[in-house]
Parts: structure tokens; sequence; C-alpha cells
């Protein structure tokens, strides 16, 4: 489990394919930035850009994960060198910041505006239609490992497809100390949603049926 407050920006290094051909995934070579890897040991779980990933290697400020071919499919911003945000697995002893994450990428999201709005930013985000009925109004989402609070949800027509277009502020903080900073209109994120209310539609559904 995680919190969506990153505890560090770290980059990937290397991205090395696996043994099996097209099939196969890639080895991320990863500089830890500021995240501190004394605590960390191999087996243990970090969340990269949002995905929980397994920890394969160690040494010195750096780590590697392997990633499968499924999860490459299916998540953003693992496939090349490049800027990540980081965050460890949570403790029993530490402070629940954010929301409760799971580090399981629900779908892409693709940025539709990121613009400053006064002394902030204002990004929207068109997710899946099948991610729309998990958004609400001062509701939680995570974005490529950011927990974030949703400021507005439409459900709408763009272009002849059905999304799921949503806002969000982002303070300057959140814009200093993560990758955020580099989103533009047309790039993919990573979303995860709320986990409440994944379990709230699962008991609606299953009451229905």
């Amino acid at each position: 489990m995680f919190t969506g407050i990153v505890a560090a920006v770290g980059s990937i290094q290397s991205v090395k394919p696996l043994e099996g051909g097209s099939f196969a995934g890639v080895r991320l070579q990863i500089e830890a930035g500021g995240l501190g890897l004394d605590d960390v040991a191999l087996g243990d779980s970090i969340a990269i850009n949002g995905a929980c990933m397994t920890v394969v290697e160690k040494t010195g400020n750096a780590f590697a994960v392997d990633v499968s071919r499924e999860s490459l499919n299916r998540t953003a911003g693992l496939d090349q060198p490049g800027e990540v945000n980081l965050e460890k697995a949570l403790t029993l002893a530490e402070r629940l910041g954010g929301h409760l994450v799971s580090g399981h990428v629900d779908g892409l999201g693709t940025v539709h505006s990121f613009e400053p709005i006064g002394e902030s930013f204002k990004l929207v985000i068109d997710a899946p239609v099948e991610l729309g009925k998990y958004l609400a109004y001062k509701g939680s989402i995570v974005v490529n490992g950011v927990s974030l609070t949703v400021n507005s949800v439409e459900d709408l027509v763009d272009n002849g497809s059905k999304v799921c277009r949503f806002s969000i502020n982002l303070i300057p903080h959140t814009i200093a100390v993560t990758t955020l900073k580099h989103l533009h209109a047309g790039a993919k994120v990573n979303l995860e949603i709320d986990l409440i209310a994944r379990y709230v539609e699962r008991m609606l559904t299953a009451a229905k049926a």
C-alpha cells in the first residue's frame, strides 16, 4: 500500500529488454534521487509513477525493477528514460498524508489542458469512460503516483468519443516536488481510482445481481 505522497523524483537511467522476444518485459535501472534506500531490501515494493514494482537489484543510490509486457501496455512513462515519481511502500508507523493507494493502475488518462491559474495550475484530464463512475467532486484520484483531489467532473462526448473529463488544482509545492510539471496537452498519465469507490461499486452491483 501507498499514500500517493511522492517521496522523491528519480529518473529511469536505462530500459533493457528481458529475454523472451517481443512479448517480454523490460528491466529498468532507476536513480533514486532523494529517496533513501537504506531500509529498502530486495523484494520490497516501490511505486514508480503510481505503478507498484518490486526491487530486484540495489546498488548505491540506484535500484532495478522488472516490468512485464502487460504492465508496459497498461501504463505510461515506464518504457523510456526520464524522470519518475517515487514512493516506498507504506508502513504502519507513517502518517497517511494522501489516501490509501494500491499502486495498481486502473487506466490511462489523456491531459486535455494544463495551464497556470493565479499562483496554482489547473490540470484537466480525460479519463476512460469506464472509470467515470468512480470519480466524484472532492473525491480522490491518483495521477502518476500523486494523490490529488477532484475539483470538477463531467461526462461528455469529445470528437465522437465518450470521456469523463475532470479537473484538478495543483499548488506550487506539488508542481515543485513531482514530475507533473512536465505534463502537456495530449500526454498520457497513469490513473488509479479511489479504493473505497471500488468497493462501493462492487457492493452495489452485487446487490443488484
